[in-house]
């Protein structure tokens, strides 16, 4: 089980001047001397290399795209299967009702039961009906992860209207929840923890130095 506190998400894509698997893990390094209690970490490489680094939960993703959907985070089981060969803790997977690539959503949760009963399920959600349908499949975590980033959530924030959706969610799951999307100070990880979350994932706030930097320059654009 994750334990509650901190979880820093230590991620570059391959577009972005962090992208590296030794990067990441003394990303996470840092994380864990910082008093993280867990690392999100994106591909089976990444994974591979934190964990040399630091003994911590992590949760793993892989994003790749495929055509035709907008799924892409954890789409099928090749990416369940990478993610198993690394060992992590805990899978997460998009847990949206848009169109996937090819399983359905309880086949990539069965094929987890069946392939790595030892290792959790976090279900990265948009909305309520997301949240309530993932309970239903059985995830062992339910994560704010997407809300604001489907098709038909765009523009929203985890924040927004005193965190309304997170205290929805909350009520609605018997999962654990796990606060992750636009938590981006210290303060903000305070009113999610205090709302009752099990555990925060941040991650642009604390690993990624080019969108810090883009904040403090576009203060002078508002």
């Amino acid at each position: 089980m994750l334990p509650q506190g901190l979880i820093v998400s230590c991620q570059a894509l391959p577009d972005e001047p962090l992208h590296s698997s030794f990067i990441m893990s003394k990303m996470a390094l840092a994380a864990y001397e910082g008093g993280a209690v867990g690392i999100r970490a994106n591909s089976k490489a990444d994974i591979i290399e934190i964990k040399k680094e630091v003994d911590l939960p992590v949760i793993g993703i892989v994003k790749r795209d495929y055509e035709g959907s907008d799924v892409f985070i954890t789409a099928t089981t090749k990416e369940i299967d990478e993610l198993i060969e690394s060992n992590c803790e805990v899978i997460a997977l998009d847990a949206t009702k848009q169109t996937r690539p090819k399983e359905s959503l309880s086949e990539l949760v069965s094929y987890i039961r069946k392939n790595a009963p030892n290792v959790e399920i976090m279900a990265d959600i948009s909305t309520i009906e997301e949240a309530k349908n993932a309970d239903v499949l059985g995830f062992d975590y339910v994560g704010t992860t997407l809300h604001g980033y489907t098709s038909y959530t765009k523009g929203h924030i985890l924040y927004e209207n005193n965190y309304q959706f997170l205290k929805e969610v909350l009520n609605q799951v018997n999962a654990k929840v796990i606060a992750e999307g636009n938590v981006i100070t210290p303060e903000m990880f305070k009113d999610v923890t205090d709302l009752g979350v099990h555990c925060t994932v941040v991650g642009g706030a604390i690993t990624r130095p080019k969108e810090i930097t883009k904040r403090f320059i576009n203060v002078f654009d508002k």
